[in-house]
């Protein structure tokens, strides 16, 4: 008796059964899900309203000292409001300069594209790393589904 031909069809028979134990339907969706993924994203979205800053750059239009330098920066910040009222402003006081600082950008080269447009009327700026509110991605508004 010849045990090849025998050997040869139990292995093909196994590879069928294997080949058909792969096989799923195209349509189907397996959803293998954890909840302490969904407890993550909680968090996540907690801390991010809780802290609401994130790495970005500013332009900082001038830092004054002096017992007049917070008035010369309100001055300067009234000015700046009146010509560019979409642009978030921001004084603050670091011993013993008062600075004022404007816009929230995402990248530096947004800084500078604006930092172009005013620099006629303030050419002592310069763009500055800062941690910045998140600004509202206009550009991408048409890609999602905003409500």
């Amino acid at each position: 008796m010849n045990i090849k031909p025998i050997i040869l069809a139990v292995i093909l028979i196994g590879a069928v059964i294997g080949l058909k134990a792969q096989y799923t339907d195209v349509n189907s969706v397996i959803n293998y899900s954890d909840p302490r993924i969904e407890d993550l994203v909680e968090l996540h979205i907690t801390y991010n309203e809780t802290f609401p800053l994130i790495d970005g750059y500013r332009i900082q239009l001038i830092m004054r000292a002096g017992n007049t330098a917070l008035d010369e920066v309100n001055e300067i910040k009234t000015e700046f409001e009146e010509s560019q009222p979409t642009i978030n402003t921001y004084v603050t006081f670091r011993e013993p300069y008062y600075r004022l600082r404007v816009g929230d950008f995402r990248t530096r080269l947004d800084a500078l594209e604006f930092m172009e447009s005013i620099e006629r009327s303030y050419p002592q700026a310069w763009v500055i790393k800062d941690k910045i509110t998140f600004p509202e991605l206009t550009k991408y508004k048409k890609t999602f589904n905003y409500e």
